[in-house]
């Protein structure tokens, strides 16, 4: 199953030359999930080939305008393109109040629905299940209200070994039962078992997107063992007060999150537009955690790949 992330923006605050703010597009199973929408992310997505006919579910992490002020455009924009199918919003409540605002004052109504899932930043919540994933949101420690959100792939049913299948000429009707774990009796009454006809699936995969935070281990064990972790790293260490009067990480506390919570690679970013290129940034984290990214605007990453 595709599971896989592309960085559409990854910049903190303002956007400066070649880094838009927060955004990233999920591509779970060919479905695309949308986290986080700022200023710029219609452009992105022209840019990188990510179609908003596509996008049925968005997340939106908190209320500070880097993460959302792209979002109402990209729903007027779904609205004159002629969408009509459903949209679902997981965000903060007072988001719902934002939009409806500036729809009224633009006269504007969506002739699609969106359907408002809110978020609480006390606790953690199941937000999502579907036959793919389930979503759950990650109270962090910002300024304000603040989620993350960790997509959790769903085990996969058994794989048929089509030789040993077609070599027993079994009919059609007994493939689900054998791949839910069903051992295949012949007509002549032998039996075969599952483990001969099938191989085990992939192990589901994780993904934790932790955006706005100051270091706070209250979350440390819901992203334990995650494949891939992204995790805000909007300033270097050596400007530790500054990251704690705005309730921010450094790209150090980020690797060492990472390396607490055995997560297998580490994607950084939410960079601050003090930094024109990132490789500070970068090698402050790999000192800890080896296994560490920057969110390059444009990238792919391929969840479970080592």
């Amino acid at each position: 199953m595709k599971f896989e992330v592309t960085i559409l923006g990854s910049s903190s605050a303002t956007p400066i030359f070649n880094r838009n703010p927060s955004a990233q597009s999920l591509n779970i199973n060919d479905h695309l999930y949308l986290v986080d929408c700022g200023e710029g992310t219609q452009q992105q997505m022209l840019r990188f080939d990510v179609r908003s006919s596509r996008i049925d579910h968005i997340f939106i992490s908190h209320l500070h305008g880097d993460h959302y002020l792209g979002l109402v455009g990209l729903l007027s924009s779904m609205h004159l393109n002629g969408r009509t199918k459903a949209l679902k919003l997981f965000c903060p409540e007072p988001l719902k109040e934002i939009i409806d605002l500036q729809l009224k004052h633009s006269e504007t109504t969506l002739q699609y629905e969106i359907e408002y899932f809110f978020t609480n930043a006390e606790k953690a919540e199941m937000i999502l299940d579907n036959p793919d994933i389930t979503v759950e949101s990650i109270p962090l420690d910002h300024r304000i209200p603040c989620t993350g959100f960790i997509f959790k792939q769903k085990k996969r049913l058994r794989k048929l070994i089509k030789d040993k299948i077609a070599a027993l000429n079994i009919p059609v009707e007994f493939f689900s039962p054998i791949k839910k774990g069903a051992d295949y009796t012949a007509a002549d009454g032998t039996v075969y078992p599952n483990k001969d006809l099938t191989l085990e699936p992939e192990p589901p995969k994780s993904y934790a997107y932790c955006s706005d935070t100051q270091y706070n281990e209250r979350y440390f064990n819901q992203i334990n063992g995650v494949d891939m972790l992204y995790h805000e790293a909007t300033f270097t260490h050596s400007m530790l007060s500054r990251a704690a009067l705005t309730h921010h990480t450094t790209a150090l506390q980020a690797a060492e999150i990472a390396k607490l919570t055995a997560a297998k690679r580490l994607v950084i970013g939410h960079f601050s537009a003090r930094y024109k290129t990132l490789n500070e940034l970068l090698d402050e984290a790999q000192s800890v955690f080896p296994a560490t990214e920057l969110a390059i605007e444009g990238k792919t990453f391929i969840i479970g790949e080592e």
